[in-house]
């Protein structure tokens, strides 16, 4: 059974910082493409941020560049991002997912989360 638990979100104030940490369960490929999408109440899920596989390579929507950061740690199968000074416009819930190819779509993603909230304020 494969499963992606997210967690760190929390409410925090604006210019603070977050780690969010995605740990993989029940499978045993490791080198998906792994990301993160978050998803504001009405709007669709919009990708943020994705690790190519080998991890050499990323992908940061420009609303995040310079303050986010995201990697992986292969031995515990889960995947971080760092969040730095936070915006109110970063509130969202956040989902990871993993798959054989970095969409921007979740949906074409093999695996996902249920989501942590991160509420910036």
């Amino acid at each position: 059974h494969v499963q992606l638990v997210e967690s760190g979100g929390e409410p925090v104030q604006a210019g603070g910082s977050l780690r969010l940490s995605c740990e993989g369960s029940g499978y045993d490929k490791p080198n998906y493409c792994m990301a993160w999408f978050r998803q504001v109440p009405g709007q669709e899920r919009v990708r943020v941020a994705c690790l190519i596989p080998g991890g050499a390579d990323t992908f940061y929507h420009d609303s995040v560049k310079g303050r986010f950061t995201i990697s992986r740690d292969n031995a515990k199968n889960t995947v971080f991002l760092q969040m730095n000074d936070l915006k109110p416009e970063d509130t969202a819930m956040y989902y990871c997912a993993a798959g054989d190819t970095c969409a921007d779509d979740i949906n074409r993603y093999k695996f996902r989360g249920q989501g942590t909230q991160v509420t910036v304020s």
